[in-house]
């Protein structure tokens, strides 16, 4: 697209100053901006300290070789927005292209008013006359590469309509082979033919090694493929990885099974744009007709396991049935015991049957002793506990632990006055997967007929404390009737000294500090949003 009101432009005059008709190289040779003229030309607003650019810079410099060597008529100029010498020459040191001397700032503001450059990185390309083709390089490049050149509004038609068409009639070949590739690797360095992989299920693995998440559900992925090779099922699994450093892509892949991708190979992330890749571990489920069954079964395996195979929209639909039935049928002991594991234990290390919770309302806590939340959280629950204890006998809690050693798990359940499961009790691991726990700490409410009155027991907790028991839908309804009644008669504006710029508005936070007594407060408060002042109802009403 186009900039609005941006006139085709003179090279020289756009970019020269009175004094200067030359722009710099990285060595320090001068570039006469005459020789610019018939070219097409980049204008790339970046800084050292802007992160997106610094990592869509290497990405840029790859497109610009790779043009430069096919083309030969495209051309870059920096235009920095660092606000040193020193910080300009590091980051330009590392440009194949030309820039605006950091010395001429006058230049650079007049080209960032009149490009109308509200965020960074930002690129610019102007055709062979000075007129702008589009303003939104920095996609072009990102979604396109070295493929988005000439970069003219037909060029990207062309390629946003021949994305359409594979959509509509995709195949694993068009997805996963490249003009440079048609094969993928395994962790021995073997080149296997994407031909190969046709008519089999392919599950495309978006992964970053770094990432805690990722290296967990790699985990659970590698039981499920070894357990699917062993059934001799045709299915696959090819890594795109989204790494940086080569070693930790080597170090990773190196445990894994299954293909991969090319370090860094352009596909990487074309793929995670087309798939619109929006979290991390991401498995996309590609057919045996090459279709996609599944954007992301991350979350479905996470849940159930080998069970999801073949991954089916009709597979999805029976375990979603088996899923009701059992919600259905779900007691406390369903859920707690499995084979000769019929045991929580206490403070002591003794073993206390599940029988003898049966008719119970129970909370099941997921934490971790590594856990910052957790610990900050503990003492807020160890108070709720005591309360609701104190009242009703029918109320215990049970520790999920998900600490990664005996000690750490002792040190902090000495510090609870409730039962756990056992440390490295394979029923964790079930649990974890049966109520979706992707994060700790979090808090499951199972009533005394053993049916899940909530999952999300550890925000209302957070929110309301001793108020929020037994968490059901008529407990929450009379608390937030409460809520109401409490608020009538409170002017929905106030002025206060301490904060005379500005009206505070009465308003709904599920948990603030007061800036006034500093106390924690939740639920009603009178706030500015403009500049994020608060005040508790009582220290606002006061005036």
């Amino acid at each position: 697209m186009a900039t609005d009101g941006v006139e085709a432009q003179d090279l020289c005059s756009l970019l020269s100053e009175s004094d200067r008709d030359f722009l710099v190289r990285n060595n320090g040779d001068q570039v006469k901006i005459d020789s610019l003229k018939g070219k097409k030309v980049g204008l790339y607003f970046s800084a050292s300290w802007c992160g997106p650019c610094q990592r869509f810079t290497p990405t840029l410099i790859e497109a610009y070789n790779d043009i430069s060597l096919q083309k030969g008529d495209f051309h870059i100029v920096f235009i920095s927005a660092d606000e040193d010498d020193e910080s300009f020459n590091g980051y330009f040191s590392k440009m194949p292209w030309l820039a605006i001397p950091f010395s001429d700032s006058a230049t650079r503001d007049t080209l960032d008013d009149l490009f109308k450059v509200g965020g960074i990185p930002h690129l610019v390309i102007l055709d062979e006359r000075g007129k702008v083709l589009n303003d939104g390089g920095v996609e072009i490049i990102r979604e396109f590469g070295v493929e988005g050149y000439p970069f003219t509004p037909e060029k990207i038609k062309e390629l946003k309509d021949q994305e359409m068409a594979t959509r509509k009639d995709q195949t694993l070949g068009a997805v996963l082979v490249s003009p440079s590739r048609d094969f993928v690797v395994s962790n021995n360095g073997m080149k296997v033919l994407i031909s190969e992989l046709e008519g089999k299920t392919v599950a495309l693995y978006f992964s970053l090694s770094s990432y805690r998440l990722c290296a967990d559900f790699t985990a659970v992925l590698v039981e499920i493929y070894d357990k699917l090779k062993a059934r001799k099922e045709k299915f696959e699994v090819v890594l795109v990885p989204l790494d940086d450093d080569e070693e930790s892509f080597k170090q990773c892949f190196g445990s894994m099974p299954w293909l991969s991708l090319p370090f860094k190979d352009k596909s990487c992330e074309k793929l995670a744009r087309y798939f619109e890749l929006s979290t991390l571990p991401t498995l996309v489920i590609i057919g045996p007709n090459g279709k996609t069954l599944h954007p992301n079964a991350a979350e479905a395996i996470e849940q159930y396991a080998i069970e999801a195979y073949p991954f089916t929209t009709e597979r999805f639909e029976e375990l979603a049935e088996i899923e009701r039935v059992r919600q259905k049928g779900q007691t406390l002991e369903s859920i707690l015991v499995s084979e000769d594991l019929d045991f929580v234990i206490d403070k002591s290390g003794e073993k206390v049957l599940v029988s003898d919770l049966v008719g119970k309302n129970i909370l099941l806590y997921f934490s971790a002793h590594w856990c910052p939340p957790c610990r900050a959280f503990l003492p807020k629950l160890i108070e709720f506990y005591h309360k609701i204890k104190a009242k009703d006998e029918s109320f215990e809690l049970i520790f999920i632990s998900s600490d990664r050693d005996q000690a750490s798990f002792d040190e902090f359940f000495a510090s609870m006055p409730w039962l756990a499961l056992p440390f490295g009790d394979p029923r964790n691991f079930s649990l974890s997967r049966l109520f979706k726990v992707y994060g700790v700490p979090k808090s499951v409410a199972i009533d005394s007929t053993g049916k899940t009155v909530t999952t999300e027991a550890k925000d209302l907790i957070t929110v309301h404390g001793a108020e929020a028991y037994p968490f059901t839908d008529e407990r929450l309804k009379e608390i937030e009737a409460g809520y109401e009644k409490m608020a009538v008669g409170w002017p929905r504006k106030v002025k206060h000294a301490i904060h005379e710029d500005h009206e505070l508005v009465l308003a709904r936070e599920r948990i603030y500090t007061c800036n006034r007594c500093e106390e924690e407060g939740n639920v009603w408060c009178f706030n500015c949003e403009e500049c994020d002042f608060v005040l508790h109802p009582k220290c606002a009403l006061e005036g």
